[in-house]
């Protein structure tokens, strides 16, 4: 075991049936936000503030899904 071995961050729980991860973009600053569309209303629910497309990939692996199959709204 090392002394500085880094865990992975923890899975995100969400329901696949009920909602669907996203990244919303501003389009004047071009700012990204992660979520979720609830599939039933269409509403972004906020999860975190993505500074980089790194923080999206992340956010990617965490729900357990491939960042080019990410929906992306504006």
């Amino acid at each position: 075991m090392s002394l500085f071995h880094r865990k992975s961050p923890p899975a995100i729980p969400y329901d696949p049936e009920t909602q669907e991860p996203a990244v919303r973009s501003s389009i004047c600053t071009g700012e990204m936000t992660v979520g979720f569309i609830e599939r039933k209303t269409g509403k972004f629910r906020e999860y975190e503030l993505a500074r980089s497309q790194d923080d999206v990939d992340a956010f990617c692996k965490r729900v357990g899904m491939e960042p080019k199959d990410i929906k992306r709204i504006n």
